[in-house]
């Protein structure tokens, strides 16, 4: 769930009262009845970005990538930089157990410390040209970033570690989140097989409180700690949810809320035979969602839904395919209870042809809300490799995913009810390359899964970007591969709308009569 900085809703709150008056009084206190301008849509100023912290094996190599789309309009340069959080800097890279939620108490004797973010982990420059990072081992930490000005708008950052061996291997990625108040994350697990972390990071000057649900399949998991975790200011907490309860179940629905403050909600999950991944928030809730980029040789894919409201949900549930859609045969719907999660073992339904997993309403006069997200193994046994695929919106205007390597990307775009066409981006490689173009047309109902192009003379890595030029609504899942010893590991990135423009309520009087 990405949301605009708080700073700019508040400030176009500001901007949308000042003009709701101007609109409807004339300067001689009369009202004007003259025709409404249209709303415009300009650049957003601020944004902020907060990526988890990647550690607990000694083993971690981690890459920190952030990166700005050009062609933004002017103004003022400003700037885009991650910071390691304040837990960090006081933590010296030590691991957090999450088991009390709030860390050490803060006794002010860090406070210059705190108050001082030091130089960034990663400073993006220019628009166009992604900026890496590296850290490695237990230590890496967690980033609190803002970009402002001209690399505010598409800002968009990425943390990808692999795990070669031992506990939580596997290649680990995750789009750095902005905050919100509210997240939603299904397909986490309180099994004894689990390891599943939420990390809570604060991106703020003041401490946020936070509160986290747990519901199974028979509804609400007892905890009477997940309640009230602080959260300090600039700061990230892991909180194991396995200690928020007693009751075990393999498939668990996290809800996060802040009672005050925000912060950015992430599950790292890690299972003892198929490796670890990131598991993001889903979009929703929402009667209609999209599951893009299930990889062609998957061979388990796991369907988890929850329903937050009062009513039940029933989901026709859809593969988009290469030349169309189908039912998965035995299971072409789901029925979701009222606050239980639910989970259906789709098994290997993609069958060697990448897709996409689309859910509406079994009954068009019943649209009951409802959050998902797919459990996706790659290979078998010992060499199995887990990842997460959380439903997402549609790329809209623009999306981006920033750590691309030279080679094991796929790229799936889904397009689920109108032909559409997007225009993809390589950009410019972080150590050099020039950026490349290439357009896609996407068929009603299917998944084009293709090779995104990669730049010119690339050294580095690089960003793709998406951008709808025509048809329906695109959703999009970036996979990237690097396997290891044997094992498939992999991990999938779903590419919302970047949010990048906010919509400014426009005036019908013009202001500068006022003056005079």
């Amino acid at each position: 769930m990405k949301t605009p900085s708080l700073s700019l809703i508040a400030g176009a709150a500001a901007l949308a009262a000042v003009t709701a008056f101007a609109a409807l009084t004339a300067p001689d206190g009369t009202a004007d009845a003259g025709p409404a301008k249209a709303a415009a849509r300009l650049p957003v100023e601020r944004t902020s970005l907060l990526c988890p912290s990647p550690g607990l094996s000694p083993l971690a190599e981690t890459t920190y990538t952030a990166f700005t789309p050009a062609g933004g309009s002017g103004g003022p340069a400003g700037s885009a930089d991650l910071h390691k959080s304040a837990s960090a800097d006081l933590d010296d890279g030590k691991k957090d157990d999450g088991k009390k939620g709030d860390g050490k108490k803060d006794d002010g004797k860090d406070k210059e410390k705190k108050d001082a973010p030091g130089k960034p982990v990663v400073a993006l420059e220019e628009p166009g040209k992604p900026v890496t990072a590296e850290a490695s081992g237990a230590g890496s930490p967690a980033l609190v970033g803002t970009a402002t000005g001209r690399l505010a708008p598409g800002w968009a950052a990425q943390e990808t570690t692999v795990v070669e061996a031992g506990a939580g291997r596997g290649l680990l990625g995750v789009s750095c989140t902005a905050p919100d108040t509210g997240f939603w994350i299904p397909a986490a697990s309180t099994a004894k097989s689990r390891e599943d972390y939420v990390h809570l990071t604060n991106p703020d000057d003041t401490a946020a409180v936070a509160d986290i649900e747990l519901y199974g399949p028979e509804g609400s998991l007892k905890s009477d700690v997940g309640e009230g975790i602080t959260v300090p200011a600039r700061s990230s907490v892991p909180v194991l949810i396995s200690t928020l309860t007693s009751q075990a179940a393999d498939d668990v629905t996290v809800h996060v809320t802040t009672r005050t403050g925000r912060v950015a909600a992430v599950v790292r999950a890690s299972d003892e035979t198929a490796g670890s991944d990131w598991l993001s928030a889903s979009t929703g809730p929402t009667d209609t969602l999209v599951l893009p980029g299930i990889p062609s040789d998957a061979t388990s894919v796991r369907l988890v839904a929850f329903a937050p409201g009062d009513d039940d949900a029933d989901l026709k549930v859809r593969l988009l395919g290469k030349t169309g859609a189908i039912s998965p045969v035995g299971h072409d719907s789901l029925h979701v209870k009222s606050r239980m999660t639910a989970s259906v073992d789709l098994k290997d339904l993609t069958k060697g042809e990448a897709g996409s997993l689309l859910l509406t309403p079994v009954r068009s006069g019943k649209r009951t809300p409802v959050v998902a997200a797919l459990q996706v193994v790659r290979g078998s046994g010992d060499k199995q490799e887990i990842a997460y695929i959380p439903a997402t919106g549609p790329v809209g205007e623009r999306a981006t995913v920033a750590d691309n390597r030279d080679k094991g990307s796929t790229l799936s775009l889904t397009a689920p009810t109108a032909d559409a066409t997007v225009k993809v981006t390589a950009s410019a490689g972080s150590k050099g390359g020039e950026q490349t173009v290439k357009k896609y047309t996407v068929k009603a109902g299917t998944t084009l899964a293709v090779t995104p192009p990669v730049p010119s003379g690339l050294k580095g890595g690089y960003a793709l970007t998406v951008e709808t030029e025509s048809g329906g609504p695109v959703h999009a899942a970036r996979t990237l591969a690097l396997p290891k010893g044997g094992i498939p590991m992999f991990t999938v990135q779903t590419l919302p709308d970047d949010r990048s423009t906010v919509e400014v309520p426009a005036a019908r009087q013009d202001l500068s009569v006022l003056d005079e």
